[in-house]
């Protein structure tokens, strides 16, 4: 059995079963099975399914948030207002998506362009959004015909249970759907190994992501990656400074600063950056870590000791680089969880660790520029590619600089996450897209008939 730990209260939640290669092996034989009547169901059917889901979601959003909040420490108004609401956007805009033709098939010349499932999938997804990201893989999937068997973190496995019911209701039947729990050397190496598994869809970090393509290379199997980040917040020297860098702050430390896509480097002109500095501690001191059933709270802890302890050496390190510690520190805010204190450096270089190694924890790096060249330069220096943000007075200008950073995703201004748009990542924050319509081209095949 593994035991799931409160890390506000360092007590036992519960346990769930550790999953086998057995198991494995059991869930993607009714995988499988069930694929070739699951594949034959009508759009009509599948997209009934979709909106039962969506649905079953709404009806249970206080459970999955409190849930979530219990298991992993995520703050439970940001449960509430991001990690069950994203969620149910993502089923929503699946759902717009197979209503509007999408299966019809294409006429290019002579040839008829069908879309058709990719067979079974293992979904294989993180603590951090655990609901989300499980969303996120199964509904497109289910969506597209293909059948799945879902791994979700040993650290967040309850909302996977709510999330299987959820299904059970919505009528998914008896195989199309496994949940398996367990450990990613045992249960997840078994799925992206196993020959009968045709695709992969992982999130998690660059190095377990790299461990997941090399097993499922082995059988040629597709892989879709969403990987780590180090994204950066470009202020453009004719941008609001202080709204720039509080809605900076904001996002850094989203999630306890547990989010793969989180703005954790923040760029601004040379001149300014002892403002910035300033205005990023004012507004970094008001995350006191706390309990985070609390409305109140805006810090919960990291998810386990372990996560604690990484993020702790990154602040050391940080420290032993020379960059400027201006907030908070290794030293632990409180007696019992597992809380970092937020911290903020200043004068960061771009080639520390700190400002090239993902820390996922609520530690922001403030580094000065030259100019938007040297802006553009920094924030394309390390080797993700997942999100970003520019700041401009000139929605124009912002743009242009949008465009020249390597990276999946950047929000201008502040702008809305949206849950229709694809995301993922360039370079070794992985590959493939989620969400919408580019979510479900990832577990399809293309055939073309002639005819």
């Amino acid at each position: 059995m593994i035991e799931v730990v409160n890390p506000t209260t360092e007590e036992v939640l519960g346990t769930v079963r550790a999953g086998t290669v057995g198991d494995v092996d059991t869930a993607v034989t009714r995988a499988v099975a069930a694929f070739p009547a699951w594949a034959a169901t009508s759009v009509e059917e599948r997209l009934a399914v979709v909106r039962a889901v969506a649905h079953g979601l709404s009806e249970r959003a206080d459970e999955f948030a409190s849930t979530m909040t219990t298991e992993m420490g995520t703050p439970i108004t940001f449960a509430s207002r991001v990690q069950v609401p994203n969620p149910i956007g993502i089923a929503r805009g699946v759902e717009t998506t197979l209503s509007s033709g999408y299966f019809d098939g294409e006429e290019i010349g002579n040839s008829l362009v069908l879309r058709e499932p990719v067979g079974v999938v293992a979904a294989i997804t993180p603590w951090n959004f655990p609901l989300q990201q499980a969303v996120a893989k199964v509904v497109p999937a289910l969506a597209a015909g293909c059948t799945v068997v879902l791994k979700p973190s040993e650290l967040a496995p309850f909302t996977a249970d709510l999330l299987a019911s959820v299904l059970e209701g919505a009528g998914v039947p008896p195989g199309v759907f496994s949940l398996v729990h367990g450990t990613g050397p045992v249960v997840g190496e078994a799925l992206a190994a196993h020959p009968m598994v045709d695709m992969v869809s992982f999130t998690g970090s660059t190095r377990a992501g790299r461990r997941v393509s090399a097993l499922a290379a082995e059988t040629v199997k597709r892989v879709a990656l969403e990987l780590g980040g180090k994204s950066a917040n470009v202020v453009l020297e004719d941008a609001d400074l202080a709204r720039a860098v509080k809605i900076g702050v904001a996002n850094a430390f989203m999630n306890n600063g547990q989010a793969c896509s989180a703005w954790t480097r923040l760029l601004v002109p040379s001149s300014r950056h002892d403002e910035a500095l300033e205005i990023a501690v004012a507004a970094a001191a008001k995350y006191e870590p706390g309990d985070p059933t609390a409305p109140t709270t805006r810090l919960g802890p990291a998810v386990s000791a372990a996560q604690r302890d990484r993020v702790v050496d990154h602040i050391r390190r940080g420290v032993q680089e020379g960059a400027t510690l201006a907030l908070g520190g290794p030293d632990a805010p409180t007696a019992r969880g597992f809380h970092v204190a937020p911290t903020v450096f200043g004068r960061v270089e771009a080639d520390m660790a700190i400002a090239q190694e993902e820390i996922f924890g609520p530690v922001l790096s403030v580094m000065p520029y030259a100019d938007e060249d040297d802006a553009v330069r920094i924030a394309n220096s390390t080797i993700y590619g997942l999100g970003g943000a520019v700041f401009s007075a000139d929605p124009e200008r912002a743009l242009a600089v949008a465009r020249r950073l390597r990276t999946g995703q950047v929000d201008i201004n502040g702008a809305a996450f949206n849950t229709s748009a694809p995301f993922g990542g360039y370079r070794q924050s992985g590959n493939g897209r989620e969400f919408g319509r580019h979510g479900l081209d990832e577990f399809t095949e293309l055939k073309s008939v002639q005819r």
